[in-house]
């Protein structure tokens, strides 16, 4: 479990740094573009502003997904997935439990005290 649960962190942990280069990388790929247009304006030619890739990643908005996911989680934040669990009772509400704070009728159970 334990080594389970290193390798989760450390996965998350590659994922953030990975997920920050990128978002980092598409912002550097803006700025190259921007400072091209203004290049091809002054010079009056048609150069490319983005490679296939970076023209990509630009217009599917992979950038603000990403700096969106990094910054609505925390590092090692758990995945909550509530499991399904069988019907055992056929829907039947449970009896009070004493140990859940709940009233429990009839005679209460009372171990014995072990006498030394």
């Amino acid at each position: 479990m334990k080594r389970a649960i290193k390798l989760r962190a450390k996965a998350d942990a590659k994922a953030r740094r990975y997920s920050q280069l990128l978002a980092d990388s598409i912002g550097a790929a803006e700025d190259a573009a921007a400072q091209m247009n203004a290049l091809n304006q002054l010079y009056d030619v048609d150069v490319s502003t983005y490679t296939l890739l970076t023209k990509a990643l630009h217009d599917g908005g992979v950038k603000g997904a990403l700096v969106d996911e990094l910054a609505q989680s925390t590092p090692g934040e758990e995945l909550v997935i509530f499991n399904q669990v069988p019907d055992g009772n056929g829907g039947q509400a449970l009896p009070d439990n004493a140990l859940f704070g709940e009233l429990v009728a009839g005679t209460p159970i009372i171990p014995a005290s072990p006498s030394m």
